[in-house]
C-alpha cells in the first residue's frame, strides 16, 4: 500500500489562472506560499516553500470567483509530477498539488460568502499537530 496526500495551509501568491476546456471543464492554477518561522543562533528565521496548486472542475469554478491574492487558504491533495520538452529541446519538470478539498481560511468576515469546496463538494475533516522543535507565530488558524 502507498500513500500520496498532501495538506497545506498558506497564502495565495497571485491571483488564479482559470482556463476552459470542451463541455465546460475548467483548470485553475496558482502558487500557494507556505512558510515556517525558527530560532537559529538567537535569530528569528522564515523560510517559504511555494507549491503549485491545481483544481478541476467545481473548486475551479470556486476559486475563479472567490480566491484572491493573499488569502488564506488550507488545500488537501495529492502530488503529481509532470514533465515536456521546451522549445529548445530541453526536459522540463513541475510538481504540482491537485487539489481534492479547499477551505477558505482567515478571521471571521474575510471569507463569509465564500462557500468551502471539495471535489466531493465536502468539507475536510482534518486536525493538525503543532511540530514541537518548530517556533511557530501567532496566527487566525481555527485549529
Amino acid at each position: 500500500m502507498s500513500v500520496n496526500k498532501v495538506i497545506l495551509v498558506g497564502n495565495v501568491g497571485k491571483d488564479p489562472e482559470v482556463k476552459y476546456f470542451d463541455n465546460d471543464v475548467s483548470v485553475c492554477n496558482f502558487p500557494l506560499a507556505t512558510s515556517e518561522t525558527y530560532t537559529k543562533n538567537g535569530e528569528k528565521v522564515t523560510q517559504t516553500e511555494w507549491h503549485n496548486i491545481v483544481l478541476w472542475r467545481g473548486l475551479a469554478k470556486v476559486a475563479e470567483n472567490y480566491v484572491k491574492k493573499g488569502m488564506q487558504l488550507y488545500i488537501e491533495g495529492s502530488l503529481r509530477t509532470r514533465s515536456w520538452e521546451d522549445q529548445d529541446g530541453n526536459k522540463k519538470y513541475i510538481t504540482e498539488v491537485m487539489a481534492s478539498n479547499m477551505q477558505m481560511l482567515g478571521r471571521k468576515g474575510d471569507n463569509e460568502a465564500a462557500p468551502q469546496a471539495s471535489s466531493e463538494m465536502t468539507q475536510p475533516t482534518t486536525t493538525a499537530a503543532a511540530d514541537s522543535s518548530v517556533e511557530e507565530e501567532t496566527d487566525d488558524l481555527p485549529f
